[in-house]
């Protein structure tokens, strides 16, 4: 079952990634309180997550909390080590929590897996972005295979008014 407007985030630990390090982290401590600008891109370093998915989100952090977000938060299916090295890469500091499902675990809870077995890239997150108040799906948008636009920081912020 795909989670759905309405729906509360499962309960999950995912690993926190920054240019700093690495720490477990609950689905609770991130999401229980306040409005979250989540996304999920189908791998660290791919192309259209590096040139446009996170640097969208990174560029326009300061426009996201005037609309409201307290907090921007990033997840792929990637091991912690690739998510540090991708945070470090982008320059991401602390404008966005990045996370990694390394085993996919939270990905597959909320039924956005993506097959990309054959690329090579094994089963990883679909590119979506949702909006979560206090651990509830207010707003959420699933790219189509191959497509980015609806899970853009950019519709993200048209959304929010």
């Amino acid at each position: 079952m795909t989670i759905a407007i309405g729906d509360r985030l499962p309960d999950s630990t995912l690993v926190a990634a920054s240019a700093s390090g690495t720490r477990p982290i609950t689905i609770s401590e991130i999401f229980d309180s306040g409005r979250v600008a989540f996304f999920a891109v189908p791998g660290a370093f791919t192309p259209t997550c590096s040139v446009r998915h996170l640097p969208g989100f990174r560029d326009r952090a300061a426009e996201l909390r005037a609309k409201g977000v307290d907090r921007i938060v990033g997840l792929s299916v990637n091991d912690p080590f690739v998510m540090t090295a991708w945070a470090k890469d982008q320059n991401i500091g602390e404008e966005i929590l990045l996370l990694s499902d390394g085993n996919g675990d939270f990905t597959k809870a909320i039924g956005l897996v993506m097959d990309g077995t054959k690329f090579g890239m094994g089963l990883r997150s679909q590119r979506y972005a949702m909006l979560v108040n206090d651990r509830v799906v207010e707003k959420l948008f699933v790219e189509q295979g191959g497509e980015f636009g609806v899970s853009s920081a950019e519709h993200l912020l048209a959304e929010l008014g």
